[in-house]
């Protein structure tokens, strides 16, 4: 990263917030927070006071200021998505608009503005989706794969990080959960429900190794743990009382974060998954160990208990 000038879309979110923190170490050359909220790039240029940050005003629905932020940019870490799986479902044509047009458009701008790499944000509810939110990050993914039959002779490279919830990021079902402690009553939607969790410096170094390692078309995906929400809850607070409230349109009981029909090509790289695109766009370095034909990556298996959750979120709460 060192010299490097760096993009981040959606840059004032808690991903946008680590990544800046970690790269300012790393001595780029420029880092562009590339966001559409200005009170949060206002808050956090009080926050980082370094001559190398840039905040540009700006919505990735809008190609024309998306491509001038981009101009002379090396890499791009695009982050900037509607999340909340209610809010899409009951705002589709926004949840479409910012997640897939506006992916096409943060591609079509680094196309033209002879990108190095870039690296999309995906999540596990973009495999086998059931909810808008989760349907609009599969067709995000599927753009920033293909795109590099376009990147092809311009030197620009595509690939996808895909992962599960960030613990404490905002909006988070763990900030709710502490919100929640003083009632003494935890709300979750069901006590079967599961999920992967990992913590914000875990998703910003995996990110870096990805982009460090990409060669085009790949889906990363991280080594997770995963446990029962409940367990989480009563990690968060014992003493107090777990309701369930029933779940939300369009969520999950569990989720995964490799499909059935992408275990035929993926690899175990030792420190990740790596989905292989079906198209090979570029001759693939080091592919590791192909898995298993009846591999199976979901949130369900192997969960952790709540003394291992009470160690997980410890410094986090």
């Amino acid at each position: 990263m060192q010299d490097k000038t760096i993009l981040i879309t959606g840059g004032t979110g808690t991903f946008g917030h680590e990544m800046v923190r970690n790269l300012l170490s790393l001595q780029p050359k420029k880092i562009i927070v590339y966001s559409r909220d200005e009170l949060k790039q206002y808050e956090m240029h009080k926050q980082f006071d370094a001559e190398c940050l840039r905040y540009f005003i700006g919505d990735v629905r809008d190609r024309q200021r998306l491509s001038m932020a981009m101009y002379g940019v090396d890499y791009v870490f695009h982050a900037a998505a509607l999340k909340q799986v209610p809010t899409c479902e009951y705002n589709p044509f926004e949840a479409i608009k910012t997640n897939i047009h506006g992916a096409e458009n943060v591609i079509q701008c680094a196309l033209a503005n002879r990108v190095e790499k870039v690296i999309l944000l995906s999540s596990d509810k973009s495999v086998n989706p059931i909810n808008l939110y989760g349907a609009t990050k599969l067709c995000s993914e599927k753009l920033f794969v293909a795109a590099n039959s376009y990147g092809r002779g311009r030197r620009t490279k595509f690939s996808v990080v895909r992962y599960g919830n960030i613990l404490a990021s905002r909006g988070s079902v763990l900030q709710s959960f502490v919100e929640q402690v003083e009632t003494g009553v935890i709300e979750i939607t069901s006590k079967e429900m599961t999920r992967f969790w990992w913590g914000v410096g875990q998703a910003i170094d995996f990110v870096l190794q990805a982009i460090e390692n990409m060669q085009g078309g790949e889906i990363f995906v991280p080594l997770l743990e995963s446990s029962l929400v409940s367990d989480l809850a009563s990690a968060v607070c014992p003493q107090c009382r777990v309701r369930q409230v029933g779940i939300r349109p369009g969520e999950k009981l569990h989720e995964s974060l490799i499909a059935p029909d992408e275990v035929r090509r993926t690899y175990h790289l030792g420190w990740c998954f790596c989905v292989v695109p079906e198209l090979c766009f570029f001759q693939f370095e080091e592919r590791g160990v192909l898995v298993a034909p009846d591999f199976s990556y979901c949130s369900n298996g192997n969960l952790l208990n709540r003394e291992q959750m009470i160690e997980l979120i410890k410094g986090i709460v």
